[in-house]
C-alpha cells in the first residue's frame, strides 16, 4: 500500500459575500458537506475595487473555534470587546481563539489598492470550546521563510517543515489539533514533497497557477480557486503545471477531532442545545 497521498476530492470555490458586503471566494465551508475535520471554512478575499472590500466586517460574535487571518496585500484593523486592537499588513497573520466568546470587527484601513488574503476557520474540541478568548498578531518578520533559488519558496505559519540541513518551525505550535499551515510558491514544472503525520487531514488551495497531483491513476489537476482534499498517507507530492509562470498555494493539515459539529452562523458547538445557549448568551450580553 502506497504511503503517498492521493487527491480524493476537489472543491471549487464559490463567489459570495460576507460581512457588510465583502466579495470573497469560499471553498471549504460553502456547505456542511464541504468540510474537512477539523477545518470548517476557507475564504479567499482579493480585489483592487474598494466597493468589494471597503465595508469590511463590522462587530460580530464568535464562539467555539479559531479564526486565522493571513494577509497577502492590504491593511486590516482588528478590534475586540477585550480592548485589543491590531493592524495586519501584507504577510501578517492573526491567530484568534474565540473560545467561549468574542465580539470583534475587521475593517480595511485603505481607500484604494489591492486587498488580498485568507480567513480560515479551525474547529476546537469540546473540552476547549469554552476557554477564555485569546489571540495573537504575528508580524511577517516572525514567519520563517525559505527560498532555494531554484523555484521553491515557502513560508511556515504553523507546524514544521524541513529538508536536508534545514528545519523551519512556524510561530504557531502546541495547539491540540497540531495544525500545519504553509504558503508555497513553485515555478513551472517544479515539484514539492512534504511529509505529514499520517493521520492528519490535509488539503491544498491553489490561488495562482495550477498544480498536478502525481499520486493516483494519471494524476489530477488543481486549478486556481480550487481546494484539493487528500487521502491518508505520509507523503504529499505535487508539481506546478508547466503552463503557469508560477503556482502559489496554501497547504493545510491538522489532526481530526472526530466530534459532532453543529454550526449556526458564527457559533460552532457540538449540540443544538449548546448553540441555543450561545444565542441566548449573545442576546443577553453574556456571550463573553
Amino acid at each position: 500500500m502506497s504511503t503517498t497521498r492521493s487527491l480524493q476530492r476537489v472543491i471549487t470555490a464559490q463567489r459570495t459575500s460576507d460581512g457588510a458586503g465583502v466579495t470573497l471566494h469560499r471553498s471549504l465551508g460553502q456547505s456542511q458537506f464541504a468540510r474537512l475535520d477539523p477545518f470548517l471554512m476557507l475564504d479567499e478575499f482579493g480585489s483592487d475595487r474598494p466597493d468589494e472590500y471597503i465595508a469590511g466586517f463590522p462587530a460580530h460574535p464568535h464562539r467555539g473555534f479559531e479564526t486565522v487571518t493571513y494577509m497577502l496585500a492590504g491593511r486590516m484593523r482588528h478590534e475586540d470587546h477585550l480592548g485589543n486592537v491590531g493592524l495586519l499588513g501584507a504577510g501578517d497573520v492573526q491567530w484568534m481563539t474565540a473560545g467561549r466568546g468574542i465580539i470583534h470587527s475587521e475593517m480595511p484601513q485603505q481607500e484604494s489598492g489591492l486587498m488580498r488574503g485568507f480567513q480560515l476557520w479551525l474547529n476546537l474540541p469540546a473540552r476547549e470550546k469554552m476557554q477564555p478568548a485569546a489571540y495573537r498578531d504575528i508580524p511577517a518578520t516572525d514567519i520563517p521563510r525559505f527560498d532555494d533559488g531554484a523555484g521553491l519558496t515557502l513560508k511556515v505559519i504553523a507546524g514544521e517543515w524541513s529538508q536536508t540541513g534545514i528545519a523551519l518551525r512556524g510561530p504557531v505550535n502546541g495547539t491540540s489539533t497540531q495544525p500545519v499551515f504553509l504558503d508555497v510558491g513553485l515555478r513551472a514544472g517544479r515539484s514539492f514533497e512534504f511529509v505529514l503525520p499520517p493521520r492528519h487531514a490535509a488539503f491544498a488551495y491553489v490561488y495562482e497557477g495550477a498544480l498536478q497531483v502525481t499520486a493516483g491513476p494519471g494524476g489530477s489537476q488543481l486549478r486556481a480557486k480550487q481546494a484539493g482534499i487528500f487521502g491518508d498517507g505520509a507523503r504529499l507530492v505535487v508539481q506546478a503545471d508547466d503552463g503557469a509562470n508560477e503556482t502559489r498555494f496554501v497547504l493545510l493539515a491538522a489532526a481530526p477531532i472526530g466530534e459532532p459539529v453543529v454550526q449556526y452562523g458564527p457559533f460552532v458547538m457540538n449540540t443544538r442545545e449548546e448553540i441555543e445557549q450561545a444565542l441566548a448568551d449573545y442576546q443577553s450580553g453574556r456571550l463573553v
